[in-house]
């Protein structure tokens, strides 16, 4: 009898870690939540985002073989945000991201689709929701360096106050490599 991973695609590998990691993330919040109420738990989910995004892109870096946590041109920018999508983001997710312009990316949920909306209208607690999505992916841009200004601010759940869900980052990187 082998092993039933060797049996399983990239794709579904990565569908399960990451629905275990998201009932992981959702079980803490609502623990948190029962324990401290919404505004603790915002305060300490945003914390423990900003402390894992610099372990996160150095775990990342390295696996990807970069030499520093470090992002200098909107190609390396784009080559990155392709591999992370390949590395972490899963199809159940329905989070689509695009380049439209030098040096600009938007980034957006499928109406209706965003896990963490769902999850947290679940807990009822939708109305006092701090966003740490969006949060996160700038945590990592600030870890790597990377100038940027996004569009709209947002800091509650967008999906939950205007039916979708999106950001336009602009950023301030060189376009290609001089060397």
């Amino acid at each position: 009898m082998g092993v039933a991973v060797d049996r399983w695609s990239k794709t579904e590998i990565k569908e399960l870690l990451n629905k275990c990691w998201m009932t992981h993330d959702g079980m803490w919040f609502f623990h948190c939540l029962q324990a401290v109420g919404i505004e603790k738990t915002n305060e300490l989910n945003l914390a423990a985002i900003g402390s894992l995004a610099g372990i996160e892109i150095r775990r990342i870096c390295r696996t990807l073989g970069m030499a520093e946590p470090k992002i200098e041109t909107f190609d390396a920018l784009k080559t990155f945000m392709v591999d992370i999508n390949t590395l972490f983001m899963p199809d159940f997710m329905r989070f689509h991201y695009n380049f439209p312009e030098d040096n600009q990316m938007h980034v957006a949920y499928a109406p209706g689709a965003c896990f963490a909306y769902k999850g947290i209208q679940r807990l009822g607690v939708i109305d006092g929701y701090r966003c740490g999505v969006f949060y996160r992916l700038e945590c990592w841009f600030r870890e790597l360096g990377i100038p940027f200004s996004v569009t709209p601010e947002v800091s509650g759940c967008m999906m939950h106050t205007d039916g979708e869900c999106f950001r336009d980052y602009v950023f301030n990187l060189q376009l290609k490599s001089t060397s």
